[in-house]
């Protein structure tokens, strides 16, 4: 179990998931394998994915972006607003929807890594600002969205509906940013210690400010799609999902700290998956929308803890006990500095082997 890595280990849950849900769904008379029921699960991984890509990289960095509800909405809202029903406007509506976001996210970003505001706080705050101008200016649902763009929250390629497919495309393109790029490896560097990563001549402000403008782009791309799925925009479609603390849950399920500085995207999608597959066969069971929570709590909580506890078990010595007979009760030498664990290397999985 100890040669697992974090990916390894979320997959290996999200395998365990699909065996109970056959078992489950199957009870019911339904096929957990149909058609159907996959497009409903791949569709649930959609929006939330965006998001937790988008968190996955705040995360990285050492912070955290509770502002992704509101810029979801008001998202939704700018996008629907624009098109107006009309298909000439689809485009300058999609690029002032992700203008707006990366705006919010360079704002959110600039107070992080400026003013050196931790990000719960910063982004909390930024919530509050666009959650007062929604509640202000927006009374209910606004603008509509033409039937050419309803068809991207509405089509599919078979099972697989087009915005699972987008979103694993803007998740490929992360993933390669992360893995092949300077500031994907400064993102890296300055979660696990901005100090470090400031005396090694790495510009420390420029990953965080990178990721809270990706983050909110990617949750701008979530609203649009919720207006594409609903047809107009909406001032409280984002909070009411929750998607907030569903994304940071999907994040720590796929074995990125908290803390910042190891993880992996790939996790990331793995307890996405999951939650997706989780809250699909409770659907399919009727179980009560509150034991929902309960049960995403049990899955949050028991991840954390195996990964707390691969990281705090004893590992053999990297090098072997020496010969050196042992010190007298006067030797400088005595203690029990003798067979102590070298340190473990840090991994972008997140657990070392």
């Amino acid at each position: 179990m100890n040669r697992l890595t974090s990916t390894h280990i979320v997959y290996l849950v999200a395998l365990l998931t699909v065996v109970a849900g056959t078992v489950l769904v199957g009870s019911t008379g339904r096929n957990f394998f149909s058609a159907g029921n996959i497009s409903d699960i791949l569709t649930g991984t959609s929006i939330l994915g965006f998001i937790a890509i988008g968190q996955t990289l705040v995360i990285l960095v050492g912070s955290l972006d509770l502002s992704v509800p509101y810029v979801i909405s008001l998202s939704s809202l700018i996008g629907a607003g624009i098109m107006a029903d009309q298909a000439g406007n689809i485009l300058p509506a999609v690029l002032a929807a992700l203008l707006v976001s990366a705006l919010i996210g360079l704002a959110n970003g600039a107070v992080v890594a400026g003013l050196k505001v931790h990000g719960f706080i910063a982004t909390l705050g930024m919530g509050l600002i666009v959650s007062g101008y929604l509640g202000s200016t927006y009374q209910g649902s606004s603008g509509q969205a033409p039937l050419a763009f309803r068809l991207i929250g509405a089509t599919g390629l078979g099972p697989v509906p087009v915005s699972t497919l987008i979103m694993l495309a803007c998740a490929a393109v992360v993933l390669v940013m992360l893995n092949t790029t300077r500031l994907g490896h400064a993102m890296y560097a300055v979660g696990g210690d901005a100090s470090v990563a400031r005396m090694s001549g790495i510009r420390t402000t420029t990953p965080v400010i990178a990721a809270h403008v990706l983050c909110s782009v990617l949750a701008g791309l979530a609203g649009l799609l919720l207006a594409a799925r609903l047809g107009v925009g909406s001032p409280t479609i984002g909070s009411q999902g929750g998607y907030a603390l569903l994304s940071i849950a999907a994040v720590v399920l796929g074995g990125t700290l908290l803390a910042g500085g190891k993880g992996s995207l790939v996790g990331t999608l793995g307890g996405v998956l999951i939650f997706a597959m989780l809250d699909n066969i409770m659907s399919v069971l009727q179980i009560n929308p509150f034991l929902k929570d309960v049960v995403r709590g049990i899955v949050i909580v028991v991840a954390v803890a195996v990964y707390a506890r691969r990281r705090t078990v004893h590992r053999q010595a990297r090098f072997g006990r020496t010969s050196t007979p042992p010190p007298g009760p006067g030797d400088a030498r005595s203690g029990d500095d003798d067979g102590r664990s070298g340190r473990d290397a840090g991994t972008r999985d997140g657990v070392t082997a």
